[in-house]
């Protein structure tokens, strides 16, 4: 059974922008401008998909 996670973080001085992320995501929830990675939590599900995307461990689940 997958726990639930109630927030999807981010780690903004470890992302560097490259887009790994987004395109794994089922939910069009992260968006990648040239200065910011944004994440919709409203669409987010926190399936985790864009966590193991991550090479950099930018993004983490957590319960809140």
């Amino acid at each position: 059974m997958n726990e639930v996670y109630e927030k999807l973080a981010l780690d903004d001085a470890l992302c560097g922008r490259c887009g790994g992320c987004v395109p794994v995501c089922p939910e069009d929830a992260l968006y990648l401008s040239p200065v910011s990675l944004t994440i919709d939590d409203s669409l987010c599900t926190g399936c985790g998909n864009c966590v193991a995307a991550c090479p950099v461990e930018a993004l983490e689940l957590k319960n809140e």
